[in-house]
């Protein structure tokens, strides 16, 4: 018999698709494929580690995931926003059961959403009464690109920006591998961040568009692919992608997609060209495949930093993924790949009260 003081919730974050088209750094969509998290809170629990905190993971997407709560990005996040609300961890003790569907390292937002977890575990459990723009901003001291976060924290296909790209934050980025000033879990609480650091507006996107994710099955990571890109980029080239930019915004709006017109306003100077070495088969992807040759593709891009091609597509979704999988296969011996047909879901990160006796039967 569960005590009737035991509460159970679970947090649903949506994986991620950044840098759509020309939106390097600016632009995400939300992706039907989840991050879930079973919380179990048992104030008469025995307290197993100081933070108050326990971590099971199914065995999906966990490999080299660790389970030291100010270790793991998900809880450390939320010891973060913890600490700076001067609490040393969760009020009672609490078991996390997560279940991740995202694939680790190949560019689907596998760590914002991780860090979107965090922010709204700490928020729900310590009842702190954070608005969804401060939990943005909670989200950009850790996940320094708002494209991510914003879209897994919001839903949709959202355009975001910084509003001050050169404010230091107190934290270093996930991807970074720096040691932090002060870690996650520390005794003294640690500064408030700023307010408003990031904004984001949610932008229209078809019914009938969907996203086919090609995933590569080896990870990038994407400090390797930052550390390709130039250090400046030519006028004509930042002007290609704000043409591009200023119609797709538009454009994937439209209830009737217009293939001809998404597509080359997807096109992209600013990442892609250099990256494409990282990714083999995006090139071929690239010159082969339009909407004269590939009924109801609708345009191709990088996921993320990579290694996932998405395309998005009207119909034909499941020949499109074929496509894509076969010239991806094809350019190096032993490299195999495999496609996603996703909706873009317009509710972002979701977190609701559940019945504590079904959740603790089915850990």
């Amino acid at each position: 018999m569960v005590a009737s003081n035991v509460k159970a919730f679970e947090i649903k974050v949506p994986a991620t698709s950044a840098n759509i088209g020309p939106g390097y750094d600016v632009m995400g969509l939300s992706l039907s494929l989840f991050l879930l998290i079973k919380a179990t809170v048992d104030p008469s629990a025995e307290q197993t580690h100081p933070t108050n905190i326990a971590i099971s993971y199914d065995d999906i997407n966990s490999s080299g995931v660790s389970l030291d709560p100010t270790k793991n990005l998900i809880t450390k996040t939320a010891l973060y926003v913890l600490s700076c609300n001067g609490l040393k961890g969760l009020p009672s003790p609490t078991h996390l059961h997560i279940s991740n569907n995202i694939p680790l390292g190949r560019g689907l937002g596998s760590s914002g959403a991780a860090v979107v977890a965090g922010v709204v575990l700490a928020n729900v459990l310590a009842g702190l009464g954070l608005s969804v723009q401060r939990q943005l901003d909670y989200c950009l001291m850790i996940e320094h690109h708002p494209d991510n976060v914003a879209a897994a924290l919001v839903g949709g296909f959202v355009a975001s920006y910084l509003t001050d790209v050169d404010r230091p934050l107190s934290i270093p980025a996930s991807e970074s591998g720096k040691p932090q000033e002060k870690s996650a879990g520390d005794a003294d609480s640690v500064q408030q961040p700023p307010v408003g650091i990031g904004h984001y507006l949610k932008l229209g996107c078809s019914k009938k568009i969907k996203a086919v994710a090609l995933i590569p099955h080896f990870e990038l990571a994407t400090s390797k692919a930052r550390g390709v890109l130039p250090p400046s980029y030519t006028t004509k080239d930042v002007v290609f992608n704000l043409q591009r930019l200023a119609v797709l915004t538009t454009a994937l709006g439209q209830e009737t997609p217009d293939p001809w017109l998404i597509y080359h306003a997807m096109e992209d100077k600013i990442h892609q060209p250099y990256r494409q070495n990282l990714v083999p088969g995006l090139p071929e992807i690239l010159e082969s495949m339009d909407p004269s040759n590939t009924p109801g593709l609708l345009g191709i891009c990088l996921s993320g930093a990579g290694p996932t091609i998405l395309a998005l597509a009207s119909d034909n979704f499941d020949a499109i993924g074929n496509r894509m999988k076969e010239l991806v296969e094809k350019q190096k011996e032993g490299l195999t790949a495999s496609f996603k047909v996703l909706d873009i879901i317009q509710d972002g990160v979701q977190c609701k009260s559940i019945d504590s006796v079904s959740l603790n039967s089915s850990l």
